[in-house]
């Protein structure tokens, strides 16, 4: 092997020095790139038969009650660099049943999967920024091979098992802040409906005689399933199940009294019940030194939904709870609208004078205010009802949530008051891989790409890869079958 791999070496060398080579720099590096592949190839099976020679069976076949079956069992595996084919020992029990063993690949950390534990992690990655098809496209077009599309769907399944114990469990950040924030925000994905979950479900129609070319197979299709209901002008509702976000992160004081930030800021999503989501926000302030009761600052801002509130309240006793500030403000636009013209001067100037009531904190007159405003509207007229009943709502609406609302002393305390990073956090981790056009999502199924993602985002990624590969590492070790891939979906959260 070792004289293989210095005449391959020989050959690239000579093929760079060659006269008669290719005179244009992309002709020579494409196929440079193709001598370097197989020269990692060959590399790689010289390490796995250094490896294997070396390995010692003796702890396996005394005291572990296995006997050698077969002593070069081969194996292909698909690596960054092509296909290798190896040969390791295979065990199997001395008495009784019970699966048998590689040893090389226990210690090596393979597991059952085809391809290797780099390129499973690479296309995994991929995923969560792109389509699995699109992610399956890159790299045939970049490694000139690549796993199908459905292999790519359960690697992501079968990696998500443990990324919700990352989440919760894993290493935590260092040098975090003086002030916590948790801010949590809400996103829906489209689901498929039951009609479409049946009719994936059902068995696969017999394949029809003539033309099989796309263009008349897809119109035989459609004839089959009839036509779809036409939607009315402006409707975009989706069958949609909403995921819940939590954004964590730090703030720290600096020496001219301004908190700066954020520091360590963690993304967690699930599609499980909001109350999971909030336990694991407990937990993780906790493990990171803010526990209950703590007389460090917490704050946490959200939408102004009264039951997250109340919740909340248990859970974080001392923590400064805030309406974020944008959704008070949609409320004064909301009036406005009512009297002055859209896109006017004066409805500006309206909505301005009630902000400035807003930012200062002065959350009772700007109520009096539109107490007011909803005097002077008549009882009779043309559109003075939907005035009326809009003025109404509005003004339950704040007066419900004042003490989410003292803008002014969190401002002079330089805290925050809108949820912007969550708000950025859905719009980016779920609408930009989870929320495009054609997609339609198994709740299940996308649990594991959004915890996946999360992690992606958070620039935990290979962190979590070599926290998993350890784990999977220990389940080889104690004798069991490791598979990355996997058709089971990820269970949702419960809470406690």
């Amino acid at each position: 092997m070792q004289q293989q791999i210095h005449q391959r070496l020989d050959e690239i060398i000579a093929y760079c020095l060659h006269d008669s080579g290719p005179t244009s720099f992309l002709d020579f590096e494409k196929t440079l790139l193709g001598h370097l592949l197989s020269l990692g190839c060959l590399l790689i099976q010289l390490f796995l038969q250094a490896r294997h020679a070396r390995l010692d069976l003796t702890a396996w076949t005394q005291t572990r009650g296995y006997r050698v079956s077969d002593k070069a069992a081969p194996r292909t595996l698909k690596t960054s660099c092509g296909e290798v084919t190896y040969q390791r020992a295979y065990l199997v029990p001395r008495h009784g049943g019970g699966p048998g063993v590689h040893p090389l690949d226990v210690v090596l950390g393979l597991t059952r999967d085809a391809y290797s534990p780099l390129v499973i992690g690479w296309f995994c990655r991929l995923a969560t920024r792109v389509s699995f098809q699109i992610a399956s496209g890159l790299g045939e077009m970049f490694l000139g091979s690549a796993p199908p599309a459905s292999a790519i769907d359960e690697w992501v399944l079968g990696l998500a098992r443990p990324a919700y114990v990352y989440l919760s469990d894993g290493p935590l950040p260092e040098g975090d802040g003086d002030v916590l924030v948790i801010e949590i925000d809400g996103k829906a994905v489209p689901t498929a409906t039951d009609q479409e979950m049946a009719r994936r479900r059902k068995p696969r129609a017999r394949c029809e005689k003539g033309c099989k070319c796309q263009r008349h197979r897809g119109r035989a299709k459609r004839q089959r399933r009839g036509r779809k209901k036409r939607r009315k002008k402006g409707d975009k509702s989706k069958n949609g199940r909403s995921a819940t976000l939590v954004v964590m992160y730090t703030l720290r004081r600096g020496e001219d009294g301004r908190l700066h930030g954020p520091c360590n800021k963690k993304v967690f999503g699930t599609f499980g019940s909001r109350k999971s989501a909030m336990e694991w926000a407990r937990t993780q302030a906790t493990r990171r030194g803010f526990p209950p009761g703590t007389d460090k600052t917490v704050q946490i801002v959200i939408d102004g939904e009264l039951c997250l509130e109340q919740r909340l309240r248990r859970l974080f006793r001392k923590a400064i709870l805030t309406l974020d500030v944008r959704h008070a403000q949609e409320k004064l636009w909301e009036v406005g609208r009512l009297f002055y013209p859209e896109g006017g001067a004066e409805l500006s100037c309206w909505v301005e004078e009630l902000e400035e009531l807003l930012y200062k904190g002065h959350v009772r007159a700007l109520l009096q205010r539109l107490e007011q405003e909803l005097r002077g509207v008549s009882l009779r007229g043309p559109g003075t009802k939907e005035k009326r009943k809009v003025l109404e709502q509005v003004i339950a609406y704040l007066e419900a949530r004042v003490k989410l609302m003292d803008y002014g002393r969190l401002r002079k305390e330089d805290l925050v008051i809108a949820s912007g990073v969550v708000e950025g956090a859905a719009r980016y981790v779920v609408g930009e891989r989870m929320d495009n056009s054609g997609m339609r999502w198994i709740e299940e199924r996308a649990e594991a790409m959004l915890l996946l993602r999360c992690i992606e985002v958070n620039g935990d990624w290979e962190a979590f890869m070599k926290w998993s590969q350890e784990q999977r590492t220990q389940e080889l070790e104690r004798g069991q079958i490791v598979q990355i891939r996997s058709k089971t979906p990820t269970q949702l959260p419960e809470a406690a």
